[in-house]
């Protein structure tokens, strides 16, 4: 397999080892080297004081080919840096204690991913955890004695007792049998489900030890959250007969920590979660939403005492799910990060029910925290700046402060593609919203070629965020173009609602309009249009090259093929949702939905990319598609990527994906005009 893999790529990349594609010779943009070189900024944590900032800094071992992250400080203003944490391991999600004198952190340096405390005046660092299983959700009680958390607890009831006779000395038997009796079985990026549930524990957070279990029985619990007097834990789960059947219809409960009774606070149809304690203890804001059966929901923020009583929504109709809910220090009102348009921005909702954005402009702020005098850290990204650390008061947004910038090196003296925001209207009128990245060396003379890259989800956003995909695209003389077409978030329910029992559907009007769009601009050659995207997008690349024929090249990745059978053996049995009925109720709405159904029509070259180990839309999704264009005598390739859950873990597959999707579209260019890159 790995031969056939390498094959490959000798066929098609030689060019792209060389030079630049459409004939362009090395120049200062952003080429495939600055991959392995770029860093990443994530989980700032900013002390209870204001005045420091502990963040997660990311960065590629080239020898082991995996990313790997450390904990590094800063002054809030600025004026020194240093790192806290070092090796070729990853630490990361740094929660302050409540004094700010210790960081609570995750790192697998011993091998499996663990709870550590650090001493911020000594640096010094101790393990309190040694569970079979990776801790999550870490939580310090208000006293700063206890860390809350959750974990995986091993279910040892047995389902089928048998006993095989004895073995003979030395003997080499298979490996037993595994029985499965649940709904879900596996998990993308994790494999096989091993038996058990997710269950909330407190540890001592000086000595470590047995961590002490707080909630039991076969559910899964998760967000816990501290009463403000440290006696009662508040958290999410479905405790309820056939939980397993109820998807999205979890409640909130209350864990007495003396008695270890649990109450449920809440009991609507529909899933309540992430509880967030006032300061004070009195009242508690969460996140869901009423059930309306939609295929997709956004949330909204409600508030409730602590009793479960008083209950009322409090942010709702909003553009997407608020995300990160925190209160401010004086009990006044939460903030909550959500995107919108392109962006994404911190909001700030008062007790009285009153919205208010704190931050604006077409940046994208992501993982903020918040101190007690109203001070923020978060990471800033727009089009041509990768994740960067700045800080900013809630009274004085405007003044952000830039801190930390890991790339500043690598993108010196780099020529990045300018980007033009778009809104169009679609084939029935709907106004959708795009940009259009132009080439970096871009010549207002020139025709150029153009990728229309299609996200996932498909309930998810484009934004305005750095994409290196794009960008290199960009220094390779390409425009791209990436779409929020309806069922992104982003812009409401109504818009979310737009592909309700029909995707693909109107959504491919919508890209088929913003390549009209982008074409009218008038420097885009209508020749020479590509187009490709992963998971929703590669199921929108399919469907697709089956209903017309404008593009010179495709490629699908990871997408699902057959509606039919994808339901039956993804990771989850949320996609039924998705239908009006079962397959086997109704066939037809399954077929017609597919983009197999359509293979006959295929003349776009199209290339097929997949990993061998996707539980999500598993491989045979990618290879029933593949098949169906070979059987056809249809120009295309199968690219598999080795030992890769649904989304590429290894830098080097990172990378080979821009190499082979480049290699493919430039295989596919004989249109070209050598003279006009």
């Amino acid at each position: 397999m790995f031969n056939k893999f390498r094959a490959i790529l000798i066929v098609l990349v030689p060019a792209l080892l060389s030079t630049a594609a459409f004939g362009q010779s090395k120049r200062a943009v952003l080429d495939k080297e600055t991959f392995m070189n770029m860093e990443s900024v994530s989980n700032p944590a900013i002390s209870p004081d204001g005045r420091q900032i502990v963040f997660t800094r990311g960065w590629i071992d080239k020898v082991k080919d995996e990313h790997v992250s450390n904990l590094w400080i800063v002054d809030a203003d600025g004026s020194r840096i240093r790192e806290l944490t070092s090796g070729a391991w990853r630490d990361s999600a740094p929660v302050w204690s409540p004094d700010g004198k210790r960081i609570a952190f995750m790192s697998d340096r011993d091998g499996t991913n663990q709870l550590h405390v650090l001493w911020v005046d000594t640096r010094e660092t101790a393990q309190l955890t040694h569970l079979e299983q990776a801790p999550s959700g870490i939580n310090w009680s208000p006293d700063g004695k206890r860390i809350a958390f959750t974990a995986f607890e091993p279910d040892s009831d047995p389902i089928l007792a048998v006993k095989l006779p004895e073995r003979p000395r030395n003997a080499q038997w298979a490996r037993p049998a595994v029985i499965v009796n649940r709904l879900t079985w596996a998990a993308d990026g994790r494999g096989p489900l091993p038996m058990g549930f997710t269950q909330i524990y407190v540890i001592d957070a000086a000595l470590g030890g047995t961590p002490r279990q707080i909630t039991s029985g076969k559910y899964n619990h998760n967000a816990p959250d501290w009463s403000a007097d440290g006696k009662t834990i508040y958290l999410s789960a479905i405790r309820k007969p056939d939980a397993e059947y109820l998807r999205g219809d979890s409640e909130i409960y209350a864990v007495d920590l003396k008695t270890l009774e649990i109450k449920p606070l809440t009991d609507r149809n529909g899933p309540d979660g992430n509880p967030q304690v006032s300061p004070d203890g009195r009242w508690i804001a969460y996140t869901g939403h009423d059930e309306k059966h939609y295929t997709n929901h956004l949330s909204s923020v409600y508030l409730m005492d602590n009793a479960g009583g008083n209950k009322k929504l409090w942010a709702g109709n909003l553009p997407s799910s608020p995300r990160a809910v925190r209160w401010a220090s004086d009990g006044s009102g939460v903030y909550y990060e959500m995107e919108e348009s392109g962006a994404s921005h911190i909001y700030f909702a008062s007790l009285d029910g009153k919205i208010k954005r704190i931050t604006d402009g077409p940046d994208v702020l992501l993982g903020y925290s918040i101190s007690n005098d109203g001070q923020i850290a978060a990471v800033r990204s727009n089009l041509k700046e990768p994740g960067t650390l700045v800080t900013f008061s809630v009274r004085d947004s405007g003044r952000m402060k830039k801190l930390v910038d890991v790339n500043d090196d690598v993108l010196a003296g780099l020529k990045l593609g300018d980007a033009e925001e778009m809104w169009f209207n679609s084939k029935d009128g709907l106004k959708v919203q795009g940009w259009l990245i132009k080439p970096a060396d871009f010549d207002p003379s020139r025709k150029y070629p153009m990728v229309l890259w299609i996200h996932g989800g498909p309930w998810s956003m484009y934004s305005t965020a750095f994409n290196w995909s794009f960008q290199n695209f960009s220094a390779n003389g390409y425009g791209v173009l990436f779409l929020n077409p309806r069922g992104s978030t982003g812009y409401g329910q109504d818009f979310v609602n737009g592909i309700q029992y029909s995707y693909p559907g109107k959504d491919y009007d919508d890209l088929m309009a913003g390549v009209d769009a982008a074409l009218a601009k008038g420097w885009i050659d209508s020749k020479r249009l590509y187009v490709c995207g992963g998971s929703g997008g590669g199921v929108l690349t399919a469907w697709i090259v089956g209903h017309t024929d404008r593009f010179a090249a495709a490629v699908s990745m990871r997408p699902v093929i057959n509606w039919h059978s994808f339901v039956g053996n993804t990771d989850g049995p949320s996609w039924y949702d998705q239908f009006q009925k079962y397959p086997w109720e109704d066939p037809v709405e399954y077929a017609v939905r597919s983009p197999l159904h359509y293979v006959g029509n295929v003349k776009t070259p199209t290339m097929v990319m997949t990993g061998e180990a996707d539980l999500r839309t598993p491989i045979r999704q990618s290879e029933e598609f593949y098949r169906a264009l070979k059987m056809l005598k249809k120009d295309t390739l199968l690219v598999r990527m080795p030992d890769e859950y649904h989304g590429w873990r290894r830098p080097s597959h990172q990378l080979l994906q821009q190499l082979y999707l480049q290699a493919w579209f430039e295989r596919h260019n004989g249109s070209k005009d050598k003279s006009n890159p």
